[in-house]
This record gives structure tokens, sequence and C-alpha cells, in this order.
């Protein structure tokens, strides 16, 4: 597989997770929901891949830092048209986009999208199995 191929995968992985823990959560997703999924879950491989030697904690609040970083941007682009969600009631939010105790489930969830990302990964940079010849 190609490495854009690769990313098309892992993307379309992160953002079908996303919707899908959002709908559990919610009961309810939106497109946007897709796009800011996918560049999270690759944003999360990436902080795998180049700090590796940073304890698993330290990678967890990173990655939940920059879904934290990646929903405001989100919230600032698509919430301003469609109220996708809106944070306003909760303590500690900021303009209604993110709030503190999202951000800790990000950092929560964070070592598992790692996870989720280097064994997808994984899968998807074995080569494909040579077909076994039946003798004939």
């Amino acid at each position: 597989m190609n490495k854009y191929a690769k990313l098309g995968a892992l993307f379309t992985l992160g953002g079908c997770t996303y919707v899908g823990l959002e709908k559990l959560w919610r009961g309810r997703s939106h497109g946007s929901m897709f796009l800011a999924g996918g560049t999270g879950f690759l944003l999360l491989g990436a902080i795998g891949k180049k700090l590796p030697h940073l304890p698993r904690a330290a990678r967890a609040v990173l990655g939940g830092g920059a879904i934290t970083a990646l929903e405001l941007a989100t919230g600032w682009v698509f919430n301003r048209r469609w109220q996708v969600w809106d944070y306003r009631g909760i303590p500690g939010n900021y303009l209604g986009q993110i709030c503190p105790s999202y951000s800790l489930l990000w950092t929560a969830l964070s070592p598992a999208g790692e996870a989720l990302y280097r064994s997808a990964d994984d899968l998807l940079t074995r080569p494909a199995p040579i077909p076994a010849r039946d003798g004939s």
C-alpha cells in the first residue's frame, strides 16, 4: 500500500471511530466530527511515532492537548454556522468550544487512540501475503 493510501485509510479509521464514539456518547454526530476525528487520529499517530521516548503519560497529555486544540479549531470553523456542540454550560469552558472535562477525557483516551493507530499502521504496512500454489 502506498503512503497516501495508508494515510487515507488511517484518516478514515480515525474519523469513523470518532463519529462512532460521539454517537454512543451523545446519540448524534456531524460530518465535521469525521474530519476532526481523522485529523486527531493522525496527530496521535504522529505523537507516538515521533516521540516514543516520552513516557506514556506525557504522550497522553500531548494527545489530549492536540485533540483539544483541534476541537477548538473545528468549533471555530463549523460551530458558527451549524452549532454542532456548545459547552457554555460546562464550568471552565472557552467560548463554548472547549472545556476542561472533555480535555481530560481526550487525555484519558489518547493512549487507546495511539495504540489503535499503531496496530492499524502495522497491519497496513505488512506486505500482502503471496498466494500458495496448488502444485499444478
